[in-house]
């Protein structure tokens, strides 16, 4: 145990006042598809993280000059309508990672077309029929975010959040009234199981409540994404350094709150995502038999694909360029 964020995590916990603030609304825009033509060829859905910057590449492509992808966001209206068929009139809106990978499948067992690709920010290459392939597009760093409020330190280690994580009680006291109280956005996120890979746990440990301290719902409601209201003075959570930095900029909705990002293993957080600590490929799921086949292959894969050229809005909406943009290597079992 690194005796100094020992000192600085028992000091916070003479000072945290439990605000407990609750989950308000975003009050971002609906960001659904809209215009001609209404209905995309690519319908996609799933990651909170990137459906900002597929949102504004959906708007921007075109094919034989219509525009191709339709990208719904994470959360809204309970329900989408994806395709002008009857079978994908009111489809359950899929947030996170998993959910569209699992709407993606379910849909493409179908047969319906309703669903044709599904953002994620994490990687799961398990088994699964269909099969799938991630597509690669940017890369994004994470780190965790404190209130701007807190005592809780800015600079961590891995072996750090791995105790506060893991519920030491030497960082982050004992219960039920914890002094450090370490969050999760909900189930199936992206950033979850990302994250989860970062601090050394698991998670079915998470879900079986061997972790008492780990928390994924605020004031009885889930914790979405990157949204820093959901933090207190004694809480910590996983942020996108991407997402933290189109929050900045106001290039997408501020729902940063009071959140500033605190720094792992002594690397600075708003360097370029490819220098950080914890850094991820953003990935496009598509179907593995519609690699070689239009509107696919033109929309995704490849370097010269349409979605690869879009380096300036990549970096606008604080990505990294991904030096395999396109590649198709990375397939289900």
């Amino acid at each position: 145990m690194n005796a100094q964020t020992k000192r600085k995590l028992a000091k916070a916990a003479t000072v945290v006042t439990g605000l407990g603030l609750l989950i308000a609304g975003t009050g971002t825009a609906q960001a659904d598809p809209n215009g001609t033509p209404l209905y995309r060829q690519l319908a996609g859905v799933g990651s909170d993280t990137t459906q900002g910057v597929m949102n504004a590449i959906a708007g921007t492509v075109t094919l034989n000059g219509q525009k191709v992808i339709g990208s719904y966001d994470a959360t809204g209206s309970a329900t989408i309508t994806t395709k002008a068929n009857s079978a994908c009139q009111g489809l359950a809106r899929p947030n996170g990672s998993g959910a569209g990978r699992t709407a993606l499948v379910n849909e493409l067992n179908k047969g319906n077309g309703c669903v044709d690709f599904a953002r994620s920010s994490s990687l799961s290459l398990g088994a699964v029929t269909p099969g799938l392939t991630y597509v690669p597009f940017a890369v994004d760093g994470v780190t965790y975010a404190v209130s701007a409020g807190s005592s809780l330190p800015l600079d961590l280690s891995t072996a750090d959040l791995h105790a506060i994580y893991t519920c030491d009680p030497g960082y982050v006291g004992t219960g039920p009234n914890y002094a450090v109280r370490p969050l999760l956005p909900q189930a199936g996120s992206g950033t979850r199981s990302f994250w989860e890979s970062v601090v050394g746990i698991t998670e079915a440990d998470v879900t079986s409540g061997k972790y008492p301290c780990v928390s994924d719902t605020k004031g009885g409601k889930k914790i979405e994404e990157h949204d820093g209201r959901v933090l207190d003075t004694n809480s910590l959570v996983p942020f996108s350094i991407a997402q933290y930095i189109a929050q900045s900029s106001a290039t997408i909705a501020d729902i940063r709150g009071t959140a500033q990002l605190g720094n792992i293993n002594g690397v600075p957080s708003l360097l370029l995502n490819a220098g950080s600590a914890a850094t991820r490929d953003v990935y496009n799921v598509i179907p593995t038999s519609k690699v070689g086949a239009s509107p696919w292959s033109d929309a995704f894969v490849g370097s010269n694909s349409l979605v690869c050229q879009q380096s300036a809005l990549i970096k606008q909406y604080g990505f990294g360029l991904n030096a395999n943009c396109g590649d198709t290597s990375r397939t289900t079992g």
